[in-house]
């Protein structure tokens, strides 16, 4: 089984890596810091619908910090999502800021609003990390998934990757849940495997992926989706960078066993490194 054995730091973004981010648009000017969301009088733990603390805090910032942080976040929004035209979100608010302390890069998690209809979305402002940089953007390159970051000097922000957290989705659908075909899981595992064979991303415990469920006619499709991408080769075995070898993972191990036979398995890994490329 694979297990962390190393605490990760954060490195810095060389000259020749910046270039390239201000190359492909990703180095930009934002009127905020990561910094400036530290500045906060006092926080309050943030607790889930049932109670259990969530072991992200929310920050409470005085009434001047609070304007100017809130107007600095609903701008790198819109550079996330439009480009900068801030025009088209003048509907949307900071509803709260959260401060998570055990991440390496020690995130702020931002939570914006729809006044119009109260529908909410998330993004983050981290410290910038050329793991991360790195991970993020093969991840963007390599993958089916298009990946939408930005950086300002050591200010990282990045959109929320939207999907069922992978715990969640082990307990609650693949294990309580018979609506589904379970080859189309088991297909799309071996694939994620695969490309996080490839990129090395970070560990693939099932905190550390999503999974999107796709209605498609009368059937559901999945993706597993990484949400770590900090460690990019820090350990030196690949088996930590692999979701089949944690333990966690097992219920959709088993149900590779149950329904793939090894020639399809392999058909599938071929297909993931053929830039995608599916078939039934």
């Amino acid at each position: 089984m694979a297990e962390i054995r190393f605490k990760k730091p954060i490195y810095p973004v060389s000259n020749s890596l910046r270039n390239y981010l201000r190359v492909t648009n990703r180095e930009i000017d934002v009127p905020i810091s990561y910094q400036d969301l530290t500045h906060a009088n006092s926080t309050i733990a943030l607790l889930d619908k049932k109670g259990k603390d969530t072991l992200w805090e929310t920050m409470i910032y005085s009434e001047s910090d609070r304007q100017f942080i809130h107007e600095g976040l609903r701008k790198v929004y819109a550079q996330l999502k439009v480009g900068g035209d801030t025009s088209v979100i003048d509907h949307l608010f900071i509803e709260r800021v959260d401060y998570c302390l055990y991440a390496n890069t020690h995130p702020f998690r931002i939570r914006i609003v729809n006044k119009l209809n109260d529908l909410f979305d998330y993004f983050y402002l981290k410290q910038t990390d050329a793991s991360r940089v790195y991970g993020m953007e093969l991840e963007h390159l390599l993958s089916p998934n298009k990946i939408n970051y930005l950086v300002k000097g050591d200010t990282f922000m990045e959109e929320h990757i939207q999907g069922i957290p992978g715990d969640t989705f082990i307990h609650h659908y693949l294990m309580e849940n018979t609506n589904y075909n379970p080859i189309r899981i088991a297909k799309e595992f071996v694939k994620f495997n695969e490309r996080s064979l490839v990129q090395l991303l970070g560990d693939m415990r099932r905190d550390n992926f999503v999974v999107e469920i796709i209605p498609d006619f009368d059937e559901l499709h999945f993706r597993l989706r990484s949400i770590d991408f900090d460690q990019e080769c820090y350990e030196g075995s690949s088996r930590i960078y692999m979701p089949q070898y944690f333990k966690e993972n097992n219920p959709i191990i088993d149900l590779g066993f149950k329904t793939m036979s090894p020639v399809l398995e392999l058909q599938y890994q071929k297909e993931e490194n053929e830039c995608g490329f599916e078939t039934e």
